[in-house]
């Protein structure tokens, strides 16, 4: 049997959400070098501010400036630091109690070795060289060595141009293993062929290819080349633009059944205006130039109308 195929994929997008005016003040805080946390009912101060009371569920009100300076109640050492960690060489995270706070917050310890590290030493933070109104704003804590060293706050917080708002990149990346059916199913795009697998139980035909059928349960054996025309079954009209997007909206989306198969597979729809795509189209697949085929479905640029008459319903019926 083929070697199965594997390839790294990275799913990436931009986090954003509205900061609120608690959170919003403290990031503001930080942005302009100040501390800020948040008075309890209860009377403890709490480091990033908590927006609303956890006794009362009242909306925190009174906030309280602490200082860059305190103590590490916690800590874990990290030999190995991964991509998007807060410094790229060995750390450790701390929970640091701030002068003024009563509740320890979480970060980055830039101490050079875990023998540098205690439970109980005094830091202070780092700043990070340009602040935009984020916990990154705060490079990183680092040991203090002495008292009167304490770099002073940045004088206070701007009031006029308070942080509402912040973007948070995420990203993920693992490596796909494909499954034998699947590798056979991308082995035959990159020879400009669309291979399925048949139930010999039901005789259902899957593309992309399952291992076993999701009816019966019944390991798929048989491969089986497919026909490279289909019918439109559900389709989406794409008009908002998002980020990484390659085409201009407006376009459609649909879900093709190709002639043979027993389940639609997801495909753009091109070479139309998206307002005359409909179910029941029939359409067919439209390759790239060969030289830049690989073992992937973008082989197939998109499927285009063939101009023969729409598929009656009852024959795609079941597959919406």
């Amino acid at each position: 049997m083929s070697r199965t195929l594997s390839a790294p994929v990275t799913v990436a997008f931009d986090y954003t959400r509205s900061t609120g005016p608690v959170l919003g003040r403290f990031l503001t805080g930080l942005r302009d070098g100040v501390l800020i946390g948040g008075r309890t009912s209860e009377g403890r101060v709490v480091v990033p501010p908590s927006e609303y009371d956890p006794v009362t569920h009242e909306p925190t009100t009174d906030f309280v400036e602490v200082s860059p300076v305190g103590t590490v109640t916690s800590w874990t050492w990290v030999p190995e630091p991964v991509k998007g960690q807060p410094l790229d060489r060995p750390f450790a995270f701390a929970l640091v109690l701030l002068d003024g706070a009563d509740a320890p917050l979480l970060h980055a310890l830039d101490a050079g070795s875990p023998d540098a590290v205690s439970t109980g030493m005094r830091v202070q933070v780092r700043w990070a060289p340009e602040r935009v109104g984020h916990i990154t704003d705060i490079a990183c804590f680092e040991p203090l060595t002495d008292e009167t060293s304490v770099s002073p706050s940045g004088g206070g917080i701007i009031e006029d141009h308070p942080v509402t708002g912040v973007i948070t990149p995420v990203s993920l990346d693992y490596i796909y293993a494909a499954s034998p059916e699947e590798s056979a199913f991308y082995r035959g795009l990159e020879q400009g062929r669309i291979v399925g697998q048949r139930c010999p139980t039901c005789g259902k035909v899957y593309v992309p290819p399952r291992s076993a059928c999701p009816s019966d349960g019944t390991p798929t054996t048989e491969e089986i080349e497919l026909s490279q025309t289909g019918t439109v079954t559900t389709f989406c009209i794409v008009n908002v633009p998002f980020l990484g997007q390659k085409i201009t909206p407006p376009y459609v989306s649909a879900y093709v059944l190709l002639d043979g198969a027993d389940i639609a597979f997801l495909h753009l729809i091109l070479d139309c205006p998206a307002d005359e795509v409909r179910m029941g189209m029939r359409v067919k697949a439209v390759w790239k130039p060969r030289e830049e085929w690989g073992t992937t479905i973008e082989n197939i640029s998109h499927f285009a109308p063939t101009d023969e008459p729409d598929a009656d319903y009852d024959t795609y019926k079941q597959h919406l």
